[in-house]
């Protein structure tokens, strides 16, 4: 067997992004109403950037910095959750599919628990799977670092792939 048609992948994504004024707030392709939004070059969804390396890094097709460098005009402001239908077309070209995934969103507020079940849809849709196979959890840093001082949001990510090959 090849490793082009391992029958099963495992990748990890991580992003984090500073809190700023004047921005919308997007998480998991949801727009959350607050005060603050994330500083970046897109759309600065941290949980979507988190879920696209993770995906990219099981099928070993490089990372988003590769696929959508923030030094192209093309990607300034661009929504992440159509920078995930991208990449979801390389990781079906690939020959994957997406089994499960599980998030984590680290932050002090807002509160992530009113949004779960949104950003658990969105997810699930852009990623082709049923609802059931997706996890979104959310915790704080307990006033460490940058996320526990309120100063930017963390977002993990970690999915499962399955080859669509037979052999």
């Amino acid at each position: 067997m090849s490793t082009a048609t391992t029958p099963l992948r495992i990748g990890f994504g991580h992003d984090i992004h500073a809190l700023v004024p004047d921005r919308e707030l997007w998480l998991g392709g949801v727009r959350l109403p607050f005060e603050l939004g994330l500083k970046g070059h897109s759309d600065a969804d941290a949980l979507l950037h988190a879920v696209m390396d993770a995906l990219l890094g099981a099928a070993a097709l490089g990372d988003i910095g590769m696929l959508f460098p923030d030094t192209d005009p093309a990607y300034r402001g661009i929504s992440s959750m159509s920078l995930l239908g991208r990449v979801m077309e390389r990781i079906s070209a690939a020959g994957f599919r997406v089994v499960n995934i599980d998030t984590m969103i680290h932050c002090e507020r807002p509160k992530i628990a009113p949004h779960r079940d949104a950003i658990r849809d969105a997810l699930a849709a852009g990623l082709k799977i049923d609802r059931a196979r997706v996890s979104v959890k959310a915790g704080t840093n307990e006033g460490f670092d940058a996320v526990g001082e309120r100063r930017a949001i963390a977002c993990r990510a970690v999915v499962l792939l399955e080859s669509t090959e037979e052999g």
